[in-house]
């Protein structure tokens, strides 16, 4: 029989460095994040907008909020689990690969402050004109793409036995992998942009094709989380490891078609645009498998204890958000703020995956006990502001609210508009609770390390 336990291993001291590493960084930009998060609530508040003129700068808050938290933080998130995955020691490399991102992540966080604005709100990777951002975010992808190259390269090339650790191991592969798709696919867009265009559009083609590929590594390590916390919290996980694999390669195959659409479809194209948009769409669905065996697994668990509270917690609360999120991607008519409320609740349900993981990561990597009973809450009051939040931007969203504005360029004119807006508001001041929570379980867990 196969070993059907599904655990995550501390191979060795120096993975133990390097994926701590990582993890500071991720965790420090989900800091920064916050900070610029808090800025956003209070420019988008109906009152409270009134008071605190935050509109000019609402756009470079939030072109820097969407770089660290759905960029630097699931990437550096991403380069964790890679750490665990490499069989080879290159201790140097992965000292240069880090060094790299974090500078560039520093910049990033330091340049609006240094006189970096003129922003571009295009989606995925929205852009501040100034050399300075453009340091930070070639650095942060230099070194990225460094110890993506650097994790592939030491993957053993054939598997001794398929066990459920093993099976999570193809997963993470498979990440790496659809990783370095997207940075193929933002090549493949660049190469077929015109050489004197600039501005917004340049960049909302530019990274079209590789922004959508990516949400497929997300989503494959954010299923890899689910199993290593249903498992860790004490479910009965009835997948063998093999299927196990099976369902989590099935989640990777849609992005074979990439190569086709780019064939078929030049760049600037319209066809272009609702190719990727509907791979997202329905490709998407490939997650089905392996998302309803967690979930029904789960439904039949036994009540949690110990560590399995908290991680049960995260499971659950990012199930949630994942799914509802999903499901408003197919009530998108527009460009109205639906589309945030979707990508909100899709990337939170990936960002609170990461977070049970990080609890799940902390006392391996030999830092000190996770609070208990604050990391069991935690997950909850996050995961209910951002259902809140989402709620009220799909609510304001059917009113026609349009996304990226804020103040009085929302047009907030009905009780329907303003309520909805209103719900969205408290829901972001008690999402940044949570995340306030989050920070502080880890900061708790970081101090608290042990010798040796």
């Amino acid at each position: 029989m196969p070993d059907t336990s599904f655990q995550l291993h501390i191979r060795n001291a120096a993975a133990r460095r390097t994926t701590s590493a990582w993890l500071i960084l991720a965790l420090f930009s989900l800091v920064a994040a916050g900070i610029f998060s808090i800025l956003l609530v209070m420019a988008r508040t109906p009152i409270v907008q009134e008071l605190i003129p935050l509109t000019d700068f609402f756009r470079v808050a939030l072109v820097v909020h969407v770089t660290l938290s759905v960029l630097v933080w699931l990437l550096a998130m991403s380069a964790t689990l890679w750490s665990l995955s490499a069989r080879t020691e290159h201790v140097t490399w992965d000292r240069v690969s880090f060094s790299i991102a974090a500078a560039g992540t520093v910049l990033i966080v330091i340049c609006p402050f240094l006189g970096a604005g003129d922003p571009l709100m295009n989606n995925y990777v929205p852009i501040l004109q100034h050399p300075l951002f453009y340091a930070g975010l070639g650095a942060f992808a230099a070194g990225i793409f460094s110890h993506l190259v650097r994790t592939l390269l030491s993957r053993p090339r054939t598997m001794r036995k398929l066990d459920g650790t093993a099976a999570l191991h193809v997963g993470i592969t498979l990440s790496t992998l659809l990783t370095l798709f997207s940075f193929i696919a933002v090549l493949a867009s660049w190469r077929g942009l015109p050489s004197d265009m600039d501005g917004q559009v340049y960049f909302e083609f530019l990274f079209w094709g590789g922004g959508h590929v990516i949400q497929f590594s997300y989503t494959l390590l954010m299923m890899v989380a689910w199993v290593v916390l249903a498992f860790a919290s004490g479910v009965h996980f009835e997948l063998t490891p093999r299927l196990t694999l099976v369902f989590l390669i099935f989640l990777a195959l849609p992005v074979i078609t990439v190569p086709f659409l780019y064939l078929a479809h030049e760049v600037l194209s319209a066809g272009h645009r609702l190719a990727f948009t509907e791979l997202m769409k329905y490709g998407g669905l490939s997650c089905l498998p392996l998302g309803l065996a967690v979930t029904a697994s789960l439904w039949r668990a036994k009540r949690p204890k110990g560590e399995g509270r908290y991680l049960r917690a995260a499971l659950i609360s990012s199930l949630v958000l994942f799914a509802v999120g999903g499901a408003l991607g197919f009530m998108i008519a527009g460009l109205d703020i639906v589309i945030p409320a979707h990508y909100h609740g899709a990337t939170v349900g990936v960002t609170i995956a990461f977070m049970g993981l990080t609890y799940y990561l902390l006392p391996r990597l030999g830092f000190g006990p996770v609070p208990g009973r604050m990391a069991t809450w935690q997950p909850y009051v996050y995961g209910g502001g951002q259902l809140m939040h989402i709620i009220g931007l799909a609510w304001s969203g059917g009113y026609g609210v349009q996304r990226k504005t804020a103040g009085l360029a929302q047009g907030l004119e009905g009780f329907g508009q303003t309520a909805g807006m209103g719900l969205m508001g408290l829901g972001g001041l008690v999402s940044v609770t949570g995340g306030l929570l989050f920070l502080i379980v880890a900061w708790k867990s970081l101090r608290g390390r042990q010798p040796g």
